[in-house]
């Protein structure tokens, strides 16, 4: 299959294109520069190629769009607009090339996050629920989803991720690192859902949505056991056999992060519903065994 990834040289991307090529899939990745030394096997894009010359593309079956600026930065109004317009700019672009391409692909999956459920600390979010606007992370990915709505003509799926789990990127080198020295805790009232998936379970529901012609709309990527930040802790120390003891209150968050702390202070309890229904199997639904793996392989694995 032709594949083109938007942001395959991000955290994730990088690590799903890797698998695709292994896959024997052919892969294409769009991205504002190309690099100086190209990997074996990739072959890269910028956009301003393809807007002038949407044909480089003719054939491709399936793109991934996981295109835009990280949350994990403060949010100034520069940092925020950074934030949204990352989203938008790729998103529009996505919809332009998608129009352009005779025959179109199959299926675009369109990266989103779990965040426009809004937070709450009792009910349960799964694909059926509302949008809920609360705050900025919310707001960002209502915007988000709304514009790729322009994204027609095509299978879309909408791909609600959570906490991914991973040793070179993400957030979690950050969540264990107070473990690592000696000072971890829970943060806030500990109350609060972390919905987390690992990286390779992670790849491998991008590839399952591109393959399964039935699965369309929101996924929500997460695996199916969430846990609250005080029991994410314990089993972070039970994993590298670190003390869980130093709790740290919600002022210190507020005051060293701003609004950013929100990220980490308030949460959801997500379902990947969908995916269950359609017969998708978590090689890591459980924590403790996620958190094992990443911890024996240290260095990452090529999925």
């Amino acid at each position: 299959m032709k594949i083109a990834i938007c942001g395959g040289t991000g955290f994730i991307g990088q690590v799903l294109a890797a698998y695709l090529l292994k896959q024997g899939h052919q892969v294409t990745i769009l991205t504002r520069n190309v690099p100086a030394t190209v990997p074996v096997g990739f072959s890269y894009l910028t956009w301003q190629q393809v807007e002038a010359t949407p044909d480089l593309l003719a054939g491709t079956e399936a793109i991934v769009n996981l295109a835009g600026s990280s949350l994990n930065q403060r949010w100034t109004a520069k940092g925020k607009k950074s934030i949204i317009d990352s989203r938008m700019t790729t998103v529009r672009a996505t919809a332009k090339l998608v129009q352009a391409l005779h025959p179109k692909p199959e299926v675009v999956v369109q990266a989103s996050a779990i965040a426009i459920y809004g937070t709450s600390l009792t009910e349960t979010f799964t694909e059926d629920s509302p949008h809920h606007v609360v705050d900025f992370p919310s707001s960002v990915v209502k915007e988000w989803e709304d514009a790729a709505d322009q994204i027609r003509d095509v299978r879309q799926v909408k791909l609600r991720t959570g906490v991914v789990l991973g040793n070179n990127g993400g957030a979690y080198p950050l969540m264990k690192l107070p473990y690592m020295l000696g000072v971890g805790g829970k943060i806030g009232s500990g109350k609060q859902w972390v919905s987390w998936i690992h990286l390779h379970d992670m790849i491998r529901l991008i590839e399952f949505c591109i393959n399964r012609s039935d699965v369309v709309g929101p996924v929500n990527a997460t695996a199916p056991e969430p846990v609250t930040n005080d029991e994410f802790g314990q089993i972070i120390g039970r994993v590298y056999h670190r003390p869980h003891w130093f709790p740290v209150p919600s002022f210190i968050m507020r005051t060293i992060l701003g609004e950013l702390s929100l990220i980490i202070l308030e949460g959801q309890r997500v379902i990947p519903d969908k995916l269950l229904k359609h017969g998708f199997r978590f090689e890591y639904p459980k924590l403790p065994q996620a958190l094992q793996d990443l911890r024996t392989n240290q260095a990452e694995r090529k999925v």
